[in-house]
């Protein structure tokens, strides 16, 4: 894969990916977009990576869009130089969004440094934020003349209230991460050096103690849940996907490590172990 925006390397079941335009300060591109689609796609793909990290070089995670092109960055027209139906378009952000809602493994970002616009919304798809304390965020959308992107009107609301919510997009204003310490928008806010080491641990715990398959379906329970209707119908779903996995070899290790008080040695594959109703919210009856 040539990559030419981004990093990516993988260390001990880690992925980590970092945004690499550090004398822009991280700013979105088309050609980031693809690059962050694939590495997601690639990172779901491999049994070798259980765990991926996001952060970004140099003193800013990702400014947001570059909006060196003037006035008419947001004017797809203008930018492809031909017509395009409304119909058609679709949003960058928001396809990066899915790729990452999409992985079945847990993603976390290490927000070292300034988020704003896309910045920040391509991390509310992410399974946890660490953000640097000093951190300045912003969705500063209506400031811009535009509206909320990457899928962030399904995702902020849902992490932090409609209320708070409400609050950040209408204004439009930039806070810095040690202000909103309590608004659930963040797991840990912490010294901007110590961010990744932060995020790197969290990772390390998910890696070294627990069953990939076990993990990927937790994932799905826990985003997917809140869409069901009520508690019945989650029940319906937690039942099964128990039941199923309390027949699998991960099960059984899981239980006799712990009676033996020694590490688990975990062997079920995300690509190729999954339950056969895996994904279950795209049947017509669970």
């Amino acid at each position: 894969m040539n990559l030419t925006q981004t990093l990516y390397e993988i260390q001990d079941g880690i992925a980590t990916i970092t945004l690499h335009r550090p004398e822009r300060m991280n700013a979105f591109t088309p050609t980031m977009r693809n690059e962050l689609i694939d590495l997601f796609q690639e990172a779901d793909r491999d049994d070798d990576v259980r765990v991926v990290v996001v952060t970004g070089a140099g003193k800013a995670f990702c400014a947001g869009a570059d909006l060196s092109s003037g006035p008419s960055t947001f004017d797809r027209g203008i930018r492809d130089g031909h017509d395009v139906r409304i119909a058609d378009h679709r949003d960058g952000g928001g396809q990066v969004s899915l790729a990452v809602f999409k992985c079945r493994k847990p993603v976390i970002a290490a927000i070292n440094g300034h988020a704003v616009g896309i910045g920040i919304t391509m991390t509310l798809p992410m399974d946890m934020r660490i953000v640097a304390e000093d951190a300045k965020i912003a969705f500063p959308f209506t400031r811009r003349g535009v509206v909320p992107e990457a899928c962030s009107s399904w995702f902020l609301p849902r992490i932090v209230g409609v209320a708070k919510a409400t609050e950040w997009v209408y204004t439009g204003r930039t806070f810095r991460a040690s202000e909103e310490v309590a608004s659930g928008l963040f797991n840990h806010v912490v010294p901007k050096d110590r961010v990744l080491d932060k995020a790197m641990a969290i990772a390390r715990e998910i890696a070294e103690n627990t069953s990939a398959v076990s993990v990927a379906l937790a994932k799905a329970l826990l985003w997917h849940g809140q869409a069901e209707p009520d508690p019945q119908s989650v029940h319906l779903i937690d039942s099964r996907c128990f039941f199923w996995m309390g027949r699998q070899k991960d099960a059984y290790e899981g239980i006799e490590s712990f009676l033996q008080k020694r590490p688990p040695q975990f062997s079920m594959k995300v690509s190729s172990d999954m339950p056969d109703f895996y994904p279950w919210w795209k049947e017509p009856n669970v």
